[in-house]
């Protein structure tokens, strides 16, 4: 993304399927410009269109909900981007086509799912735009690596790299990517990095152990400073107070008495008060 911001040309929008609590979209939301639009596409808290995804936001987003992702974002960013409260089916319908220079794809994890999103990414997608698969090879989605791997094999969808939690690709020619990436890696000291040829296309990956991170987006207001604990009452100079009267007695009691007959006492005590 620092790379299209960095060239001449017409802008793009940029698009996120599948928000959770907005970490990926603070990110993306750094790099809108002028004129640009962000949209972000989640189900929230909304009911789910099927048994199976139903089944797959009650058991993995249980307390995602649109206001948690509202605040966070609004945390990092003076305005919130389009935000389509949906499945991610209706994306093609209301996401203006060939309009997106950046789409990231991290939704539901059904297979079925992952298809309609694939098939949603080609028609949004802008000339030349990259579009990014989260959990492409988690051993918890094999819908994912289904879906992606598949839309690969047929040849339509262009390998660009693969990192260890994202594959990045484009559904024009990959080659002038590639090339950017590789020269751009070649200045990289804590980046590992190969070129493999799979299923005819070439892909270039990315190892990230010990990768130096990039600063990360800052808060528009920080956070405040927690309280300063309140000081000890102060006794004699050079005498530190004591326990308060009684103190020992109830720690006598409750070590030895059993909790009725302790109760019993102590409300007796404060009768006499």
């Amino acid at each position: 993304m620092t790379r299209q911001n960095a060239e001449e040309g017409p802008g793009g929008d940029l698009l996120e399927l599948g928000a959770f609590m907005g970490k990926s979209a603070i990110f993306l939301g750094g790099y809108l410009r002028e004129g640009e639009e962000f949209t972000v596409c989640d189900l929230f808290d909304s009911p789910a269109p099927d048994a199976s995804n139903l089944a797959e936001t009650q058991d993995s987003y249980p307390t995602l909900t649109r206001r948690g992702f509202e605040t966070n974002y609004l945390a990092f960013h003076e305005a919130l981007p389009t935000v389509i409260q949906a499945p991610t089916s209706v994306v093609a319908d209301r996401v203006r086509p060939a309009s997106c220079r950046f789409v990231h794809i991290d939704a539901s994890h059904l297979y079925e799912h992952v298809v309609q999103d694939i098939a949603s990414s080609r028609v949004v997608a802008a000339p030349g735009a990259v579009v990014v698969f989260d959990d492409y090879r988690s051993e918890h989605c094999p819908g994912v690596a289904a879906a992606v791997w598949a839309a690969v094999a047929t040849g339509e969808l262009h390998l660009i790299c693969v990192s260890a939690s994202k594959l990045y690709a484009t559904w024009d020619d990959a080659a002038p990517h590639q090339a950017a990436l590789l020269s751009w890696l070649e200045g990289r000291t804590d980046l590992w990095h190969g070129v493999d040829l799979v299923a005819g296309q070439s892909l270039v990956r990315i190892g990230d152990q010990g990768v130096v991170p990039p600063e990360p987006p800052r808060p528009l207001r920080p956070a405040p400073e927690p309280a300063p604990a309140p000081a000890a009452p102060a006794g004699r100079a050079g005498h530190q107070p004591g326990p308060r009267p009684g103190a020992r007695w109830r720690k006598l009691a409750k070590d030895l008495l059993p909790p009725v007959i302790t109760r019993a006492i102590v409300a007796r005590r404060r009768r006499r008060r």
